[in-house]
């Protein structure tokens, strides 16, 4: 029983933050002016009127990059926290984890290469 009351500040934490975004956007729904203008609806773009087009499709290439870099970033972060908890393991190891972002790079490659943009 004492297991499940050490959990409860937990699980107050949770709600408390699942429970803020929703809450903040019904308040600031209720709390703004509502007074609709012809202003509001025109495209602002950086303190002038806009020129041209305002829809501008970009390419997939981009998203791909950020997508990329995300993954790599997340594998940094774990790599980090592997090697200062596990500082002492034998070569082996770090054959694998050279071997695992090895396989990483080679994604990255193809994945790259389907887009057409590496110059390897």
């Amino acid at each position: 029983m004492s297991l499940i009351v050490s959990y409860i500040p937990l699980a107050i934490l949770g709600v408390l933050a699942l429970g803020f975004a929703p809450t903040a956007w019904l308040v600031s729904r209720v709390l703004r002016p509502k007074k609709p203008s012809q202003w509001q609806d025109t495209t602002y773009e950086c303190g002038s009127e806009p020129i041209g087009e305002a829809r501008v499709q970009f390419r997939f290439q981009y998203y791909s990059f950020g997508i990329i870099f995300v993954v790599f970033d997340l594998v940094v972060t774990f790599l980090m926290l592997w090697t200062v908890a596990y500082s002492g393991l034998s070569t082996v190891a770090s054959i694998l984890v050279v071997a695992f972002l090895g396989m990483l790079l080679l994604g990255v490659v193809y994945a790259l290469k389907k887009e057409e943009t590496v110059w390897i």
